[in-house]
């Protein structure tokens, strides 16, 4: 049975859902982030979705690793999600499961890891030179009186 795959991703665990090609759903798990990979090899995986947050990365990168199909979806453009009335773990991951599987989940960028490291490197940077800049007008006050 082929599956589109849907996962609420939180810090330790993730709430998935697993629809078949009508739509239905098969199965809706809570699991920790770990064992996610190993759980959805059970399947004939079509595509997965993923809404976009701070703890996506790791999963996202463990998921293509394994040689699936990941899209990680725009948090802001997932009105369907965000405008939900039942906001919930198990609602938002099969909301997720049935834009992959519909096709209309809006995509977020997602570097490769190498893109991934140069970016931390700026962002670092600009943080260091910020700091940098604050310092030395403080020292100037302090130099002034």
């Amino acid at each position: 049975m082929s599956a589109y795959i849907g996962l609420d991703v939180h810090k330790d665990w993730t709430f998935a859902t697993v629809l078949d090609q009508t739509g239905r759903v098969v199965v809706g798990r809570k699991l920790e982030n770990e064992h996610v990979p190993s759980f959805l090899e059970n399947f004939n995986v079509l595509k997965i979705g993923l809404e976009s947050s701070t703890y996506v990365v790791p999963l996202y990168r463990a998921l293509v690793g394994r040689g699936f199909r990941v899209e990680v979806g725009h948090p802001k453009k997932t009105r369907y999600i965000a405008e939900a009335r039942i906001k919930s773990d198990r609602v938002d991951s099969k909301a997720i499961a049935e834009l992959v599987r519909l096709e209309a989940l809006p995509q977020s960028y997602m570097p490769p890891p190498d893109i991934a490291a140069l970016r931390e490197k700026v962002r670092r940077r600009a943080f260091l030179v910020r700091q940098r800049a604050k310092l030395m007008a403080k020292i100037r006050v302090v130099l002034a009186y």
